[in-house]
């Protein structure tokens, strides 16, 4: 078996095209031009040689300048090796590809300076978890690769610990502009024995296709890669062909996640999301789907799909006497651009009987603070002149003004869950979230935490004076069949419990 594969020749060739010692090679070029042709070989050697540089070494060499961890074609050069070694000691090696969760939301939340020290920062930890012999590259973006030297105790469960071990490494807070930021990456992995005889270009594919797996579950999961994962991310592409059929079957369907008073612990509302349960693959989440639905059209009809949801639920609540307040909706930015959203939204509720405020409409506050369009500035004023509440999504995310909540009679701001994470211990997310409530205070807003995933973080909440929380710690989204006998347990369970601690004043 060739040890040195075509591809691995021709990254060899490019890096050393790309050092400096063959600048050594041109003076001689240039020589034996004059000596074979004089003056015109000398000239067609000064046109040849620059030209014949740039073609064999298209690409520079070098670092990422911002983490100065490896480029991809000195990378896969190292992991080359790396292959080699292991096949003639017969050890293992291995490739980790990992990405830093929701980092759009980090980029929209600090300058570049800030995503900047946060990569460095990243590089560094990462550097601490692994060996001098190790090779790190920034890929692209919040993507890093690590190739592993050899190893003969290099197994599945050594490659997990390490993934750990790396996920543990970013779990302290980076400091950023004097403030606490907290963040969290997907690992993706593929050991050398799982594919055999194939070079590293192959083996950053596998470990690729296992973050892409791990990111189905994120945030901080690691996948290790198996043969099956191609076929599932072939069956991805094949979902934006379904999802619409999906649609109109009503695979895609509400699920319900609760909200409770951090006062009293009763149950104030629902939240409504969109989960697709396909017939083979099973629940499909939304990060999945949404894409998809929007690149055909259909975010409207989605929408008209989880207000009809949503109503008939409430409906439904109110016959079997559980009390349910209201419920929420999250709507788009392609349904708040349409012209008959609040006369859909008004028939909708005439025809299951129910009062506007029962309904909350869930905006994101990036379309607040970015949105001056006159047809959604109209929909939001109508659909509370209708009597629906307000909610401001994810807020602290996308900037938007106290001149901006107020133009949209915003009645309840929903505190992002990258503020909520840690609250119980970290003094500045605590005093991030405090201002935050004393903001909302003066201006006579309500309060919900999102995200919420312990009690610690949940009592921590109640103390400073959140109104409402809602998250894993309390419940997973439900299905429509399963919210009722939810409702009843927790009702039987919250008679008991003692209230939250309030803050004092």
């Amino acid at each position: 078996m060739l040890l040195v594969t075509t591809g691995v020749l021709q990254r060899r060739l490019r890096i050393g095209w790309r050092r400096w010692h063959f600048l050594f090679v041109v003076p001689i070029v240039s020589f034996l031009g004059w000596y074979a042709a004089g003056q015109i070989g000398t000239t067609i050697t000064a046109v040849v040689m620059p030209l014949a540089i740039a073609m064999l070494a298209p690409a520079p060499a070098g670092r990422d300048p911002v983490t100065s961890t490896l480029l991809r074609e000195p990378f896969l050069a190292n992991a080359d090796r790396n292959l080699i070694q292991a096949r003639r000691t017969r050890s293992n090696t291995a490739i980790f590809v990992l990405e830093v969760d929701r980092f759009k939301l980090l980029e929209e939340r600090n300058n570049r300076s800030g995503i900047e020290t946060l990569l460095r920062a990243i590089t560094t930890r990462l550097a601490l978890s692994l060996r001098a012999s190790d090779a790190i590259a920034r890929l692209d973006g919040p993507t890093f690769a690590v190739t592993l030297a050899p190893a003969a105790s290099l197994d599945l469960e050594a490659a997990i610990q390490l993934a750990t071990r790396i996920q543990h490494s970013m779990a302290e807070p980076i400091k950023i502009d004097g403030l606490n930021v907290y963040c969290s990456v997907s690992i993706g992995f593929c050991l050398s024995d799982r594919i055999e005889g194939v070079d590293s270009s192959e083996l950053l594919q596998a470990a690729t296709n296992a973050l892409i797996e791990a990111q189905r579950h994120a945030p901080s999961a690691i996948r290790n890669y198996s043969p099956a994962m191609r076929s599932r991310i072939a069956n991805c592409n094949e979902l934006s062909q379904q999802v619409s059929r999906a649609l109109e079957k009503g695979q895609i369907r509400a699920f319900f996640q609760p909200q409770i008073s951090t006062r009293t612990g009763r149950i104030t509302g629902f939240e409504t999301l969109a989960r697709w349960q396909h017939p083979q693959r099973g629940l499909i989440p939304p990060i999945e789907f949404l894409p998809a639905l929007a690149q055909v059209g259909l975010m409207h009809r989605l929408g008209e799909v989880m207000v009809n949801d949503a109503l008939s639920a409430l409906s439904r609540w109110d016959a079997a006497g559980l009390d349910v307040p209201r419920v929420g909706v999250n709507f788009s930015n392609d349904e708040l651009r349409d012209p008959e959203l609040v006369d859909r939204i008004s028939l909708q509720l005439e025809q299951f009987c129910l009062s506007p405020e029962r309904l909350a409409v869930e905006v994101l506050e990036t379309v607040v603070a970015d949105h001056a369009d006159d047809i959604v500035i109209r929909n939001l004023s109508g659909l509370a002149r209708l009597g629906c509440s307000l909610d401001l999504d994810d807020f602290g995310t996308g900037h938007a003004s106290i001149t901006s909540i107020r133009r949209y009679a915003v009645e309840r701001i929903k505190i992002d869950r990258s503020f909520v994470t840690r609250i119980d211990a970290d003094q500045e997310q605590q005093k991030m979230v405090s201002a935050i409530l004393t903001m909302a205070e003066r201006l006579g807003l309500d309060t919900l935490a999102e995200g919420v995933e312990t009690a610690a973080e949940r009592e921590m909440l109640a103390q400073l004076g959140c109104g409402h929380v809602q998250g894993y710690g309390i419940a997973r989204p439900l299905p429509p069949e399963d919210v009722d006998q939810w409702i009843k347990g927790y009702r039987a369970i919250v008679i008991n419990q003692r209230p939250f601690r309030r803050r004092v004043g």
